[in-house]
Formats: C-alpha cells, sequence, structure tokens
C-alpha cells in the first residue's frame, strides 16, 4: 500500500513515458522546445511494465494513466499497454495524448487493452490552435478524437485550459460541441509548471471564470461531493443531464485532501504531487537489480513522506524546475 502521513492511500499512478512533444504549446514550453532526455536516461519498456507490476501488484494501485509529453510518440506504447492489461489484477488504463497520432493507433490501443483516453484541445477555431500550440495540426486533433471514439475508448475526456486574449470566450462553444459529439468536457485552471516560469496567479482564467461564462449558456446544477470522490474534477450536470462538464481548479480550489495519487517520470523518479521539488530514485535500484520488495519499500518511503498540500498559496512557493512535459500530467 501506497499511504502517507495524512491517511491518503494512493491508488492511480501517472506514467510518463517520454518528455518529447509534437506541439509547443505556449502554457507548457518555449517554441525551440527543451533539452531532451538522453535515452539512456529513459526508462526501458521492461523497466516500464516491471514498475507497474511492482505498483499493481505488491502496492494496491489500480489505475494507471501513461502520459508526456507526448506518449504516443513512444516506439513501444502498444505493447507497454498490452503488457499491463495482462496483469492480475488487472488496472483501468487510460491515456493522456495531444491527439496528434491517435488517428492512426486508436484502434490498435483498444485491441491491446486501454479503456479510455483524454485529448488535450484548447479551442474549436484551427487559427487560435495555431497560436497556442505553435502548429497547424486542429484538424488532426479532431480526427484523432474521433477514431478513438469510434474505437470504443469511452469516455474520450477534453482537457481544455483557457488562456486571456486567445480562447477565454470559448467556453460554451467548447461544452456545446463537446455535447453533440459524445465527448467529455473538462476545462483545467493554468498552473505553474511552465518550462518559461511565466506563469502569474493574477493573469489567468479562473474555475469561477469559467462557470460563470458556461452559465450565460446552460444551467449548471453541481453533482455533489458524494459522486467527486478522489477525481480531481468537480462536475456539475448541464441542463438536467446526462451531460456533464468538469472543472480541476488546482490553483483556486485545490483538492489535496483527497488525491490518491503517485507519478513516475520518464526517467523513472517517483513524485508525490506535480508541485513536489524533489523526486526518489527508481531507475537506479532497478538497473542495480535490486528485488521487486526493495523498489516497493523504496516507492513507499517517498510516499509517506508526501506533504498536506501542492504549496501553491505558500509565500514562498517555488515552481518546480522540471517543466509538465518533463513531470507527467
Amino acid at each position: 500500500m501506497l499511504i502517507d502521513t495524512y491517511g491518503r492511500v494512493a491508488t492511480d499512478l501517472r506514467v510518463s513515458l517520454t518528455d518529447r512533444c509534437n506541439l509547443r504549446c505556449t502554457y507548457c514550453m518555449p517554441e525551440e522546445g527543451l533539452q531532451w532526455l538522453a535515452k539512456p536516461d529513459l526508462l526501458t519498456d521492461d523497466e516500464i511494465v516491471r514498475l507497474v507490476r511492482i505498483a499493481v501488484t505488491d502496492l494496491g494501485v489500480t489505475e494507471v494513466r501513461f502520459t508526456g509529453g507526448e506518449p504516443l510518440l513512444r516506439p513501444g506504447l502498444v505493447g507497454i499497454v498490452e503488457r499491463c492489461a495482462a496483469l492480475a489484477p488487472r488496472p483501468r488504463l487510460s491515456l493522456t495524448t495531444n491527439g496528434i497520432g491517435l488517428r492512426r493507433t486508436a484502434a490498435a490501443l483498444k485491441a491491446a487493452g486501454l479503456d479510455r483516453v483524454n485529448v488535450s484541445l484548447d479551442t474549436l477555431r484551427p487559427e487560435v490552435f495555431k497560436t497556442l500550440t505553435r502548429r497547424d495540426r486542429h484538424q488532426d486533433v479532431l480526427d484523432g478524437m474521433a477514431a478513438a471514439r469510434d474505437a470504443g475508448l469511452d469516455p474520450v475526456k477534453i482537457n481544455t485550459v483557457l488562456m486571456p486574449g486567445l480562447n477565454a470566450d470559448e467556453a460554451p462553444d467548447l461544452l456545446a460541441w463537446a455535447m453533440e459529439q459524445r465527448y467529455e468536457l473538462r476545462f483545467i485552471e493554468q498552473m505553474p509548471l511552465d518550462a518559461q516560469h511565466g506563469w502569474k496567479r493574477e493573469g489567468m482564467i479562473t474555475a469561477g471564470d469559467i462557470l460563470e461564462s458556461l452559465r450565460t449558456r446552460f444551467t449548471l446544477t453541481p453533482e455533489g461531493a458524494d459522486e467527486r470522490g478522489s477525481a480531481p474534477a468537480e462536475r456539475w450536470v448541464v441542463d438536467g443531464g446526462p451531460h456533464t462538464v468538469g472543472v480541476i481548479a488546482s490553483v483556486t480550489r485545490p483538492f489535496c485532501r483527497a488525491c490518491d495519487r503517485t507519478r513516475l517520470t520518464a526517467d523513472g523518479q517517483v513524485r508525490t504531487c506535480l508541485f513536489a521539488t524533489e523526486e526518489t530514485d527508481l531507475r537506479g535500484a532497478l538497473r542495480s537489480d535490486a528485488p521487486d520488495a526493495v523498489i516497493a519499500e523504496i516507492w513507499q518511503k517517498a510516499m509517506w513522506g508526501k506533504k498536506a498540500g501542492s504549496g501553491l498559496d505558500d509565500p514562498d512557493f517555488l515552481q518546480p524546475e522540471r517543466p509538465m512535459s518533463a513531470i507527467g500530467g
């Protein structure tokens, strides 16, 4: 079991498969990209599967989310999914992606055992997409989402970040479109995880702003804390149902008390929180032939030291040196 001193139990594992990405989103990384991890530093496919197996069979993890960077850039992704789906007990498997490569991979991922996907889409306007991501790939994302839905990777969830002066006015349009297409939309407050360290609290679009915008067109009814559980998104029923919309308010409405996540970076480091400034190395133990029990113990000790909260409201808060692409979302 991965328990901390506050009684929280981590059952949800986020695994970053690569720090590389084929977009250059303005809230994530500079236009020129980043200094990528060297290939020898990355976990191999076998190492990833072994750590997932330890998490599932020895440490009580029940859900595994593959992230990045952009996980579809990982050559061995389908095989990793297939091997993790064969574990007993079988974890629920999902993927967070920018969607560009989904059209060609959705069916194979479903066949391998992937259960569902989260796709990042911040705008319905191709020109805004190009400004936000510095790439002209909007239609590729839409096609990838449709392929995922058609392959049965349900529910297809959309992750949207609203940015002032770019797409801040699109919340109602995005929700109407998502409901029409049978996708589940979730807005995410912009977080201080950009490589440029340019995030400013006073400039962000807050959960309150998002809900105010949505209510200009829709009636929103809170789903309630019982339904939410440990999920990061607060959800509202739209116009009486059946559709819902979620808001992940990591900055203004933190949900740290219910957090059930543990994280692995692409180079084999345990992170107890997205905003952690410390990591615990598992790659070294793997490559020194440590037995599963030793690796599990290292992981347990790391999670035991998890802090009470993200620290975002602390006057001395320091943004992590590693950006989102390296940490894994």
